[in-house]
């Protein structure tokens, strides 16, 4: 395993991190716990969840993820050995945003986070969260495949400031070790670290945005500030929901597949993507590269990059995607990588 610099904490990180999302979906909590202990056994040390989770997000399962790793802390009592990521469910102004967590008291006030950290520290079992991070914006923004801007004018949202106020409540409280961001642009990072340096806030030391060979927008504006600002990237949909391992092309519906499952994720199902996905998994092919482990090594060799969150319905998938590490791509490949990018530019932001 490799390990890398979480920020300017201090904290070193592995490059893989276990996502969670499926767990209490499709996953139970027997499997979860054997993902958790196969993980941790390979060197993972970053372990990222949410309140929302899993996903699609339900009333009748929200939560659920959280308690399974509250689960297994309880009888493995490792709570030392991981670095434990989750997140604060933001606003619902969208159809897809889930609007039943804490009753629909989604805004990221200091009532509301304190009640969204103490309920997370239940169901996890523990004393203390590593790394909180708040999902997405509490604010209109293109995010979750929305390619345009659309400015709200006059919306009710709480000011960055006094979001990161109540963040640091949290940390001197103990609850809270680190805090960072999720699903977050240029403008919304650059606006958290100006209140943390001049207002002295915690300064979040990470973004959690997705990031894959069909999706590298982070690249555009992104990119530099995690590098410069030392606010790196944990990649999520790395693999495009499956997209890149290839298992869907040709319009294949493997019966367990999240896309044959759900139907929420329709940016990963559109003709551009699929043609893209094809052109990449030919590319993996040529080379004796299985395909996903292919995509994966792409975003684990990315500089911005702090670490990549895997996520696996079985422990065969799991394995496989943390073998990534050891996928040695040659220049031919890398140059085709880039060849495919220019004719198929994000075709699933």
């Amino acid at each position: 395993m490799q390990y890398r610099p979480l920020g300017r904490t201090g904290i070193q990180v592995s490059a893989i991190a276990l996502g969670t999302m499926t767990w209490g979906q499709q996953n139970t909590e027997a499997e979860a716990h054997e993902q958790l202990d196969v993980a941790l056994d390979a060197g993972i040390t970053l372990i990222d969840t949410a309140e929302m989770y899993p996903v699609p997000p339900r009333p009748d399962t929200q939560g659920r993820t959280e308690q399974y790793i509250g689960t297994w802390l309880k009888r493995t009592g490792r709570r030392n050995d991981i670095v434990l990521a989750t997140k604060a469910a933001g606003p619902s102004r969208q159809a897809m945003r889930p609007s039943h967590i804490r009753g629909g008291r989604l805004s990221f006030n200091k009532t509301n986070l304190f009640e969204a950290v103490n309920d997370s520290l239940q169901r996890l079992q523990t004393d203390h969260i590593d790394l909180y991070q708040l999902h997405w914006p509490d604010r209109s923004t293109n995010m979750f495949g929305q390619l345009g801007y659309v400015y709200v004018k006059d919306e009710d949202t709480v000011p960055i400031e006094e979001t990161l106020s109540a963040l640091q409540e949290l940390v001197q409280s103990g609850k809270v070790r680190h805090v960072a961001l999720s699903n977050e642009t240029p403008w919304g990072v650059s606006r958290f670290l100006n209140a943390a340096e001049h207002l002295k806030l915690p300064r979040v030391v990470s973004i959690q945005n997705p990031y894959s060979l069909v999706n590298r927008t982070f690249e555009i504006g992104l990119a530099e500030m995690a590098i410069r600002e030392d606010v790196g990237l944990l990649a999520y949909s790395p693999l495009a929901f499956g997209v890149l391992s290839g298992k869907y092309l040709a319009g294949q519906r493997p019966a367990d597949g999240r896309i044959t499952l759900f139907d929420r994720f329709t940016r990963y199902t559109n003709e551009p993507t699929e043609q893209a996905a094809y052109q990449y998994v030919k590319l993996f092919n040529r080379h004796g590269i299985d395909p996903a482990q292919g995509a994966l090594a792409f975003v684990n060799s990315r500089d911005f990059v702090t670490s990549n969150i895997i996520g696996a319905t079985s422990l065969a998938q799991l394995r496989s995607n943390i073998a990534s590490l050891d996928v040695t791509r040659p220049q031919e490949v890398l140059d085709g990588i880039e060849a495919i990018h220019k004719r198929h530019p994000n075709p699933a932001p």
